[in-house]
């Protein structure tokens, strides 16, 4: 494994891999990737997939392409069909950004399904105990933090070939700035990763 690639798990790959646990995503489940063409999203889709999941993502038109080639069995367009007003029912919805309204999300959920929240916002929290109260919808919004055996897993899972560290750009440490510039257009696919000298 790159030192490139091995950049990418502490972030994105950590993440998706303890929320997915949490879910308990499960063969023939559905799953609904919502931001899935960043860092968290791309590890999110084919760990879905690599669990038994059927996997939705929802990104932009110019990621969607790239969404299909590491899994996703379908994908939507965010600026053409908004997912929780649609009649698909998924077990787990994972919301990576964390802009998908909470009534909309428990609508389009399977009664005791989960919701992941990669970037959570008060209102999550809150919805909480509102969702487990009325639907028995399972929420999960926290960060998973640095556990070597999640490290161990997805490395292993790379060096297998049964996901892929997806990097859109690598810049060297005295274009951080400009790194950072690009990875907050939203234009990138998967990851940038600053090198160091």
């Amino acid at each position: 494994m790159s030192f490139e690639q091995a950049a990418t798990l502490p972030v994105g790959g950590i993440e998706a891999l303890h929320l997915l646990r949490q879910a308990q995503v499960r063969p023939g489940e559905r799953v609904l990737v919502n931001g899935a063409g960043g860092c968290i999203g791309t590890y999110a889709v084919q760990l879905a997939k690599n669990f038994g999941a059927e996997v939705t993502a929802v990104d932009g038109a110019p990621k969607l392409e790239m969404l299909r080639a590491i899994g996703a069995a379908r994908v939507i367009d965010y600026t053409r069909e908004v997912f929780t007003r649609l009649a698909d029912r998924y077990d787990v919805i994972f919301d990576v950004i964390g802009k998908a309204s909470f009534s909309g999300v428990v609508r389009a959920l399977k009664p005791g399904g989960s919701f992941l929240v990669g970037n959570p916002k008060i209102i999550h929290r809150l919805g909480r105990v509102w969702a487990e109260q009325t639907r028995q919808v399972k929420v999960f919004a926290w960060s998973a933090g640095m556990l070597e055996e999640n490290l161990t897993y997805l490395a292993g899972q790379i060096e297998a070939g049964q996901i892929r560290a997806v990097i859109d750009r690598v810049f060297p440490l005295e274009q951080a700035a400009a790194a950072h510039r690009y990875a907050e257009t939203g234009e990138k696919k998967g990851h940038v990763v600053i090198t160091l000298p």
